[in-house]
């Protein structure tokens, strides 16, 4: 039978407890949201939805075509203007997600014969760029420089590095420095996606390569997106002139994809202008996410320190993660669950990430469901 295989892999789903599951929410669900990615709390902030609206009532609902027909519209150029020097890099491309931009970045930067060095806790869209390239990849020890150069040592061609600035599972931070340092060391590049560090690190949410002084480097290329901190839809990538130029010419995800709609480029550009004006919103989603694991580690429970605005806290098992998860949503709070193959380790979790605008009411709410309903 067609597709009878299917039917298989999904008992052994459920056997494993691993099953995955839409859950639609409403517009107004009474939810406190420790789930999403709004780390600045700006995807339902007046000027961003108005941004958003209004971009649709100029440019309509869709971008109409590929970026190389129609589909770049003056709002697109805008906004890669000022992402480019918000985050300190010389150009920046819009895509139609993050996703796509990881892919570009890594696909066509590591051609055949070149070596990619990946970190063995980067983010799946990395890990299918890796894939997808025709470079040779080797993955190496989380977090660990040395590793990088040793691997590096390897090979005489074309290299670069690939890694995660804060990393979406634990919610730590990568050695951006270091890794910087190892690639100059042979001449190779690096390319860092700061999906978790926008908004968050930096002066004033300017991201993870700002914060370590390498934002702008002529060696250095950065992804980020637009639907976590700017609370819209959407990635880029940031870069020297000539890597982006390279982009326009030889990435399939920005080629041949539709491009972004104009209503996420209105909306990002308005979360942007607000980061502008008030660059305190980045320092209190990191405070928010300290507090969240100083109460929590307090009350006995396994959390990992957070460099950025993820909070992990273990789970026993991936069962017991989901059944944790659900009592927390039965108490009126939404966390995210990791479970294999999601989490590289193997242990599972609960997820929470910290919003700049949470209240300290909400977060005590917080951690006292998290703690009544541990297994």
């Amino acid at each position: 039978m067609a597709f009878g295989w299917i039917d298989e892999q999904a008992e052994s789903r459920r056997h494993a407890g691993l099953v995955r599951t839409l859950r639609p929410r409403p517009a107004d669900s009474p939810l406190l949201d420790l789930a999403s990615n709004d780390y600045l709390g700006l995807a339902r902030h007046p000027e961003v939805t108005e941004g958003a609206a209004r971009a649709a009532g100029t440019w309509g609902g869709g971008a109409t075509g590929s970026r190389l027909v129609t589909g770049t519209t003056e709002l697109h150029t805008e906004l890669e203007r000022e992402l480019a020097d918000f985050c300190g890099f010389e150009a920046a491309l819009v895509f139609s997600s993050g996703y796509a931009a990881n892919l570009a970045a890594v696909t066509t930067l590591a051609p055949h014969g070149s070596l990619i060095v990946s970190d063995a806790g980067n983010h799946a869209s990395l890990i299918d760029g890796c894939r997808l390239a025709r470079g040779t990849t080797q993955v190496v020890a989380h977090c660990d420089p040395d590793a990088v150069r040793k691997a590096l040592l390897t090979h005489d061609g074309p290299a670069v590095a690939v890694s995660d600035t804060v990393f979406s599972v634990d919610g730590d931070a990568a050695p951006l420095a270091g890794y910087a340092e190892a690639c100059r060391e042979r001449g190779a590049g690096l390319v860092v996606d700061d999906a978790h560090g926008l908004g968050v690190l930096g002066a004033g949410g300017r991201g993870a390569p700002y914060a370590a002084g390498i934002a702008g480097a002529d060696d250095v290329v950065a992804t980020i997106t637009l639907s976590k901190s700017l609370g819209s839809q959407g990635g880029a990538v940031l870069g020297p002139a000539r890597v982006i130029e390279h982009l326009v010419n030889t990435a399939r995800t920005f080629i041949f994809d539709t491009g972004l709609a104009p209503a996420s480029a209105g909306a990002a550009l308005a979360a942007l202008g607000l980061l502008r004006r008030e660059p305190e919103r980045a320092g209190r989603a990191g405070a928010v996410a300290r507090e969240l694991h100083a109460r929590l580690t307090a009350a006995g429970l396994e959390a990992v320190r957070p460099d950025a605005a993820v909070v992990s806290v273990r789970a026993p098992s991936p069962e017991g993660a989901v059944q944790w998860a659900a009592e927390c949503r039965a108490a009126g709070l939404a966390v995210g669950c990791f479970r294999p193959p999601s989490v590289p380790d193997g242990i599972s979790r609960l997820r929470l990430t910290a919003r700049a605008d949470l209240t300290e009411a909400e977060i005590e709410r917080a951690v006292q469901v998290i703690g009544e309903t541990r297994p």
